[in-house]
């Protein structure tokens, strides 16, 4: 009787689809508790569909150009209501050339653009982490399960990470590469140890001498190998640092084998910009400082790492500030190369501690586990709305639209009131909890929601430019409600990189929705979120009017609120908490008898400004938007808050931001 193998567990780190010998071959690299490990699944067919009356022509079409394919009727239609039919490939190559040749023919084709690895994960509702099975052979550093098998699974790994930065000419010309991460930092040098005094024979033991350039990219190879990180970091190190990694290689026709079971890195030109591109080390990760901090939507006035570890470390280089760095990094390479390899290692470790002071990798981690997105992916709103939301919508009979052809018409933005210029006392900031999250949980804004709605009119929820929503058929609600769960769990762990994870996502959704760039637009949806944040905001207001307070603004999800210049800030404070109380009673309220529905709408008092200044347009008495300053009370004491003014502006000067903060002491 033949043992049942037992399945492991594991987190993806890349995957890669293509064709092999006749059929397809996806390649998954995970970590696993006992080492990285390659899976591979054979024979996954690529498909796209087509509407059910265009079948036949397709197949002729596709029969004239010698095109092997299969066409397989399926329970699914489009938005529109047509029957659908699935058009099957052995290969990804006749997948592409059948999408080519049915180009101006009339016939529209349907989820052409998923990739076959990521259709594969998604059906399957795997993100990140996954439990598997398979035949396992044993590789030179890795263990290969093939006819492997997958399923979704909770799994938390414990990522190998290695910083790398490089020192080269102005023209690229390499000087030496530092590594740092895994207890064993080194810098990669071209010179000769000779050519130093005995004086700096003790740093030896962390730089590693090479003769020449290409001795140089060899010892790179090695030392990559040696340490078999899972993710390579750095700084502005994927359109820098490989960049001229690769180019060098090439140069002595060669590529650069960086990837496990020494495969060659790739390299790819980002479309419609050759500056940008993308780095594949297959069984690794290669993740940028800048980009993850965007990402996770930090700001700052410049993103060069002296500037961010300052920011966030309180220190930066140790070498001296200088304006034209390059011509001083030659010249050390000629004549003081410690001190070179000194400044290269000081970058390394300088990157490992703004992400580790950060927790970079453990927001991209969870956003991976959240979403099904790679750890690398820059931006990716839509692509993790796809992940979530078209395996539901296909076992719900539907398959998916295609991108708008006119790139998507604007949809209304958020409200912002009028404002009322002036310096004040008191005033109260009221924030809704999560607006638009909100929104779409409570009227159940949905793409589905929105077909089914409109296709069977009885009993639906209202939403705007005509829109309908089903009550009972959606997605979209269901998924926001379980993140918002999870975000609850992560706060009262004061798990900050998961909730600022969850918060991203979720705030994502409606721009998605209202994005040309995302199968899903549709201006019904996004103006069902925006113009009810309006409404909402707009009776909101009237609400606390009517309670004998005066509202002086409103921005989107806040309420500005003028109380009595003579209360203390304790009865401020008390009344903010009723104000907040009251809307809340009448939003569930209103909700339940005029729409039947359940309000998860949350409005919190958030803030209470001492002073507060609302500043009028420049050369005009007209209040402005989204500018503002105000002296906000903290349990450590006041605070001065600046929004939209010159202190938190990069277009203005330093001089400009130290006056305004100067001006405290005269409110």
């Amino acid at each position: 009787m033949l043992n049942t193998p037992l399945p492991k567990n594991g987190f993806l780190i890349s995957r890669h689809s293509k064709d092999r010998s006749g059929h397809t071959e996806i390649t998954l690299w995970v970590i696993t508790d006992e080492g990285p490990a390659r899976l591979l699944i054979e024979n996954q067919r690529p498909v796209f569909f087509v509407r059910t009356e265009q079948q036949a022509l397709a197949t002729r079409i596709l029969q004239n150009a010698a095109i092997p394919h299969e066409s397989k009727g399926l329970n699914l239609k489009t938005f529109n209501h047509e029957a659908a039919t699935g058009v099957y490939f052995q290969t990804l190559d006749a997948c592409y050339r059948a999408q080519d040749v049915l180009k101006n023919t009339g016939i529209i084709v349907f989820e052409s653009d998923i990739r076959l690895h990521d259709r594969y994960l998604m059906e399957r509702f795997v993100n990140a982490g996954l439990q598997f099975i398979g035949e396992p052979v044993q590789k030179k550093g890795f263990v290969e399960y093939r006819q492997a098998q997958i399923k979704p699974f909770e799994y938390t790994p414990t990522f190998k990470v290695v910083s790398l930065d490089i020192e080269c000419s102005a023209c690229g010309e390499l000087y030496s590469v530092g590594l740092s991460g895994l207890q064993a930092d080194v810098v990669l040098m071209i010179g000769n140890p000779k050519d130093h005094s005995e004086s700096d024979n003790h740093h030896e033991h962390w730089i590693q001498w090479v003769d020449d350039e290409k001795a140089l990219l060899e010892a790179l190879e090695y030392a990559i190998q040696e340490r078999d990180p899972d993710i390579i970091i750095g700084w502005n190190v994927i359109n820098f640092d490989f960049r001229v990694l690769l180019s060098r290689a090439q140069n002595y026709g060669s590529g650069l084998r960086l990837g496990r079971n020494r495969q060659y890195s790739r390299w790819r030109n980002r479309a419609g910009d050759v500056s940008q591109g993308f780095v594949t080390l297959p069984g690794r990760m290669v993740i940028d400082g800048i980009d993850a901090l965007k990402s996770a939507t930090y700001q700052f006035d410049s993103f060069s790492l002296e500037s961010v570890a300052r920011t966030l470390l309180g220190k930066g280089k140790a070498t001296e500030d200088v304006d034209n760095r390059m011509a001083v990094i030659a010249h050390d390479f000629i004549y003081n190369k410690i001190k070179l390899a000194k400044y290269n290692l000081e970058d390394c470790r300088l990157v490992e501690e703004v992400f580790n002071h950060t927790r970079l990798l453990d927001y991209l981690r969870l956003r991976s586990q959240l979403t099904g997105l790679e750890l690398d992916r820059i931006g990716g709103s839509v692509a993790a709305f796809t992940n979530l939301y078209l395996p539901r919508l296909h076992r719900a009979g539907y398959i998916a639209p295609n991108l708008p052809e006119d790139g998507g018409l604007a949809s209304p933005g958020g409200y912002v009131m009028d404002s009322s210029p002036g310096l004040y006392r008191n005033v109260l900031v009221l924030d809704f909890k999560s607006l638009y999250p909100s929104i779409i949980r409570t009227f159940k804004v949905d793409p589905l929601g929105l077909i089914e709605g409109l296709n069977s009119t009885q009993n639906t929820i209202p939403g705007y430019r005509g829109a309908l929503f089903s009550r009972t058929r959606h997605f979209l609600p269901d998924i926001i409600t379980a993140l918002w769960k999870q975000r609850d769990e992560a706060k009262q762990q004061h798990d900050a990189p998961r909730s600022q994870a969850i918060k991203i996502i979720m705030n994502s959704f409606y721009g998605v929705l209202g994005s040309g760039g995302c199968r899903f637009y549709d201006t019904r949806l996004a103006s069902s979120i925006t113009l009810r944040g309006h409404d909402i905001m707009q009776e909101t207001a009237r609400w606390i009017e009517r309670a004998g307070h005066r509202v002086i603004y409103g921005d989107t999800d806040s309420t500005f609120v003028l109380l009595d210049e003579h209360l203390s800030p304790d009865q401020a404070t008390s009344i903010g908490n009723s104000l907040a109380e009251m809307i809340n009673e009448r939003w569930q309220q209103t909700l339940k008898e005029k729409f039947g529905l359940e309000c998860y709408l949350e409005i919190e008092f958030e803030t209470l400004y001492t002073r507060f200044l609302m500043p009028t347009i420049r050369g005009a008495e007209t209040g402005s938007k989204k500018r503002y300053a105000g002296l906000k009370m903290t349990p450590e004491g006041e605070r001065l808050i600046f929004k939209g003014l010159e202190t938190v502006r990069s277009d203005w000067t330093a001089l400009s931001k130290l006056f305004q903060i100067s001006r405290r002491n005269n409110w």
